[in-house]
């Protein structure tokens, strides 16, 4: 193995107080934090939209942003994510954009429509260059489904089917005609009609040209989906969160505990809950967002830090069995030094990685990346300095204890003797 490290012989052990105490400092500010200045939690979390849209042209962001804000939407809470097309497709200028709730939490149990509505009229109105005369008393045939058309159809009656038909079966006509649109429009044209004069060429729909002229226009972009996450969703999801995050510090004990012991168990969970709460007080203080991808993230520093802290755990078991006449504070430290250079190299791969990721991954990537960033330093950090201290206080301080117990009991007057029965 490639030693960056020849020969090393560090006291880390011997500084063991310094780097504990820094940490509490870390951890005490952190926690802190987290009471005064809470967390900035994301859609996922919080409650928020989610919206597939398709344009025709490809997407100014800037201008999605000042669009979505002249609506009232908050666009620093908003997230643009490009949607990739597949090889060789002809580019989709599709995005999806996550941002807060539109609307009033009681309305949350209709609110994809209601939210749907609001950004197609966000867009329509600040960021389309349909022209509001375009626009006047019509209906975007791109934003609108089967069920509107229909209505639409069955209002104006261009075929005169009511009067000829009935209304029950003008109904059931004009829904034919209105599928096929709807079905030309999503299944030919990928959402987007380019002009509504295309619905005359449709089979069955010749007649139909003036009638479409006169009461819809093609805008210029597609809202495809829109989902929305209630607050409700947002708190389990967050419980879901915790109660993942501790099964898996829960399961690693466990594991620990067995193929080692106990308290080498518990000083690599103590290690990485450490990591987990410095972590968090980094996104607390700058008001990061926290979302689903930096919970996945969490979960892998967890067993990432956990597996570093293993590794040394693993050489101290191992020297402790050549080496049974040296102190184990001595053995703990040649342990560290030892895997120093493995630690630095994994560590530094990993790191480099992660900053090409912070660097060049764009906002969608930016919460799991700047959790694996700065956990990755951290973990390190205390798989060297925290877990193997603390493992070693323990064990001092049960010894310690073993050793008072044993006074105390050699301290106890002994019980006299019964006296012998008279014969």
């Amino acid at each position: 193995m490639i030693e960056i490290f020849k020969n090393a012989n560090y006291d880390f052990i011997g500084k063991s107080k310094f780097f504990i105490a820094l940490s509490i400092a870390i951890c005490v500010v952190g926690i802190g934090c987290f009471f005064l200045k809470g967390f900035n939690l994301g859609i996922d979390f919080a409650g928020g939209t989610l919206v597939n849209v398709r344009f025709r042209k490809p997407v100014d962001d800037s201008r999605l942003r000042t669009a979505l804000s002249k609506r009232g939407i908050d666009s620093s809470k908003v997230v643009i994510q490009p949607v990739a097309s597949q090889i060789g497709e002809v580019p989709r200028n599709e995005v999806l954009i996550r941002m807060p709730q539109t609307f009033s939490d009681e309305k949350v149990a209709g609110g994809i429509d209601t939210d749907k509505r609001a950004i197609i009229e966000a867009l329509s109105v600040n960021y389309s260059e349909v022209t509001a005369e375009q626009r006047a008393g019509k209906l975007d045939v791109n934003n609108v489904g089967r069920d509107t058309i229909r209505e639409k159809l069955l209002e104006i009656d261009p075929l005169k089917y009511r009067s000829s038909l009935g209304e029950a079966s003008a109904r059931q006509e004009y829904e034919k005609l209105a599928t096929a649109v709807v079905d030309y429009r999503d299944k030919v044209k990928g959402g987007l009609i380019g002009d509504v004069s295309e619905v005359s060429s449709l089979s069955g729909l010749s007649q139909l040209g003036d009638f479409f002229k006169a009461n819809f226009y093609a805008g210029d972009f597609s809202v495809v989906n829109a989902e929305v996450v209630g607050p409700q969703v947002g708190r389990e999801l967050r419980n879901r969160a915790i109660y993942v995050t501790v099964a898996a510090l829960a399961g690693m004990l466990v594991f620990i505990a067995f193929r080692f012991e106990w308290v080498y168990g518990v000083a690599a969970v103590l290690a990485t809950a450490h990591d987990v709460i410095v972590t968090l007080a980094f996104f607390s203080i700058f008001g990061w967002e926290i979302s689903l991808n930096v919970i996945a993230a969490l979960l892998t520093l967890i067993g990432y830090s956990m597996n570093d802290t293993i590794v040394i755990f693993d050489r101290i078991r191992e020297m402790l069995k050549l080496r049974k006449r040296d102190p184990i504070e001595k053995i703990s430290n040649d342990a560290i030094n030892q895997t120093l250079s493995r630690t630095i190299i994994t560590s530094g791969l990993t790191f480099f990685s992660v900053l090409a990721l912070v660097l060049f991954g764009g906002p969608v990537l930016r919460g799991f990346s700047l959790t694996l960033f700065i956990g990755v330093i951290v973990g390190t950090y205390s798989s060297i300095a925290i877990a193997t201290p603390f493992m070693l206080w323990w064990k001092r301080f049960y010894a310690a204890r073993e050793v008072a117990k044993s006074a105390a009991l050699d301290k106890q007057p002994t019980k006299p003797a019964k006296a012998k029965a008279k014969a």
